[in-house]
């Protein structure tokens, strides 16, 4: 294996909640329906993940660009990922039959805080330790997910926040690639896209999946909110499958 040390710029899913569903306070610009509408996203999510009901799941998200993301899952854009994400999940995968696990929080959603910022309009969803960092877009078909992300706590000590975890994924810009690993029955299912995010002792590391096979893995350091650079590289070649 080579490192490499630089000195300048290299410039899933979660648990559900077992609360109850609500209503948060008023966010300013949004009417009732779409605060309603915005918080029962919560729900049709819970159910679709523990339903393993992919293409509802997917109709959740904004098509094409809306994406979920997590340390473990790297970041899943579009239908196609994102119906592979559930396909893949612990509870959809059970051999033949054996009886499906239920998935924590069953078909509960948790309650959203709202915010409208200049950018539009963000959600907070706490899931115990661990919350979704969510952006939400108005589309034709009603409010879906822009993107929804999932920040454990050892993740937010390390000072991650879902842009943390969007401009890490940057850093590698147009060379990553996915990563397939064989379920219960044998079958290869997608488990991440991009980069997959560790934090261990405060240091934050990550995975660098490749185009074309092979990995690279990497040291952060972040310079500011959303501000980040890689530290040193270590390549690695994928085993054969």
């Amino acid at each position: 294996m080579k490192i490499h040390k630089l000195s300048a710029f290299g410039v899933l899913l979660a648990a559900l909640s077992a609360g109850a569903p609500g209503l948060a306070q008023p966010a300013p610009g949004l009417t009732l329906g779409d605060r309603n509408a915005i918080q029962a996203l919560m729900t049709q999510y819970a159910q679709a993940l523990s339903g393993c009901r992919a293409a509802e799941f997917a109709d959740l998200f904004v098509p094409e660009t809306g994406y979920f993301a997590s340390g473990f899952r790297g970041r899943m854009v579009g239908g196609e990922r994102l119906i592979a994400l559930v396909e893949s999940e612990r509870q959809c995968v059970a051999p033949a039959g054996a009886a499906r696990a239920p998935r924590p929080g069953g078909a509960a959603g948790p309650t959203v805080e709202l915010e409208v910022t200049a950018s539009g309009v963000r959600g907070i969803a706490k899931l115990g330790g661990a919350e979704y960092q969510d952006e939400y877009v108005k589309t034709p078909e009603g409010w879906r997910f822009a993107s929804r992300t999932v920040i454990v706590a050892a993740e937010k000590a390390a000072g991650l926040e879902a842009p943390d975890m969007l401009a890490i994924q940057r850093l590698s810009g147009a060379k990553l690639g996915d990563h397939y690993e064989a379920d219960a029955n044998g079958i290869t299912r997608l488990m991440t896209s991009g980069v997959k995010v560790s934090v261990s002792g405060g240091q934050v590391t990550g995975r660098v999946y490749l185009q074309g096979g092979g990995y690279d893995d990497q040291v952060y350091e972040k310079l500011g909110p959303g501000s980040w650079r890689v530290t040193s590289t270590t390549h690695g070649a994928q085993p054969a499958k």
